[in-house]
């Protein structure tokens, strides 16, 4: 029977608790680049991303003993690695940058066209995405974190409710609200787009 990730996980923490440090060091080597990553999105700078998460390491290695075992171990340090990147940002009094996350290239939201060759095609492409990253930045705050954990990190709805601590419904209203928020933004984008490109044919 196949074994789960989770369940992997699980072992190496009742592991490291029982004082097996490589079994903590496994759980490092298997998160950190994805945890680097999380924290750049925030900080913007992959030298101050790498000591947050090794920071964040520290931080759960110390409170290993408070992990109730009933999340991941994955959605617990990634938790502890975005409070711990809002709080680096918050002590350096740039709060405006909490949730300045660029839309990366494994967004949700692909921009498919049926012909994409024409440098005209390339350009409304990029506006579109242009468009996009520039919706979710005008997001409120609780409504642009859900979203971005979501499209970007992939993150299931339980998991995004345990980082940031509200009812999984809140989470799938916020989500449902970002989204309907960008889909309104990308439908007004191709019906002008349309009428502008009817004018100029006629």
């Amino acid at each position: 029977m196949k074994v789960s990730n989770k369940a992997i996980d699980l072992g190496l923490v009742r592991r490291a608790k029982a004082g097996d440090y490589q079994a903590f060091d496994l759980l490092v080597l298997k998160y950190q680049s994805r945890l680097i990553s999380t924290a750049f999105r925030f900080v913007k700078d992959v030298h101050i991303a790498e000591d947050l998460v090794q920071e964040s390491f520290i931080k759960s290695f110390n409170s290993l003993a408070s992990f109730r075992e009933d999340s991941s171990f994955y959605t617990w340090i990634y938790r502890i690695t975005v409070n711990t990147s809002k709080n680096f940002l918050v002590s350096k009094k740039r709060k405006n940058e909490l949730l300045s996350s660029d839309i990366s290239e494994d967004q949700t939201y692909e921009i498919e066209y049926e012909d994409t060759d024409t440098p005209e095609d390339l350009l409304q492409a990029s506006q579109l995405k242009k468009l996009i990253t520039e919706t979710i930045d005008q997001l409120g705050e609780d409504t642009k974190t859900a979203l971005t954990l979501r499209e970007l990190d992939g993150l299931s709805y339980e998991e995004i409710a345990k980082v940031v601590n509200c009812p999984v419904g809140t989470v799938r209203s916020r989500i449902f609200r970002g989204r309907e928020v960008v889909d309104e933004a990308i439908s007004q984008y191709k019906q002008a787009y349309k009428t502008k490109h009817l004018e100029v044919t006629k």
